[in-house]
């Protein structure tokens, strides 16, 4: 799928260059949960604004219904800001959302036969992925401690 380019104006204008004309931020959020990949950037500096553009989507979201992330979850991610976890954190958090799509997809692939038994599979098949995704993520750091020195 091709990349929105979206420049942001001084007037808060967004404006997305594939489809020539000035959308709002719902348009923007109705683009990305279409499945297109968006990159914005500010029209006078050429900056790359796309994460602050995705966090006030986010945050507009959370505040207009039902909030996908309590505030104990929130508290919890401003806490590994700074830490020395911070990067793993991220990047555990990017590998569980990129299975869990997976998942979702093949789910979905699954459904035009029996509902019942292929989310039964997929609920199975998650919970080993997840398990042995959770033990090689946590056991990359201890492996190289668990020698015996004196086989050395």
């Amino acid at each position: 799928m091709t990349e929105h380019l979206i420049k942001k104006y001084p007037n808060r204008r967004l404006y997305d260059t594939q489809t020539s004309k000035y959308i709002k931020l719902t348009d923007l959020k109705d683009l990305i949960v279409s499945g297109a990949y968006i990159k914005v950037i500010d029209s006078g500096t050429e900056e790359d604004i796309t994460r602050a553009i995705l966090m006030q989507i986010i945050m507009e979201t959370e505040n207009s219904g039902e909030p996908m992330f309590s505030s104990a979850m929130l508290q919890q991610v401003i806490r590994f800001y700074g830490s020395s976890l911070q990067g793993v954190f991220a990047k555990y958090m990017e590998e569980s959302m990129l299975l869990f799509c997976r998942q979702q997809d093949e789910l979905k692939e699954s459904f035009g036969s029996d509902p019942l038994s292929a989310m039964a599979k997929a609920t199975q098949k998650n919970m080993e992925m997840w398990t042995n995704f959770q033990n090689s993520f946590f056991s990359a750091g201890t492996s190289s401690k668990d020698t015996d020195p004196e086989k050395s």
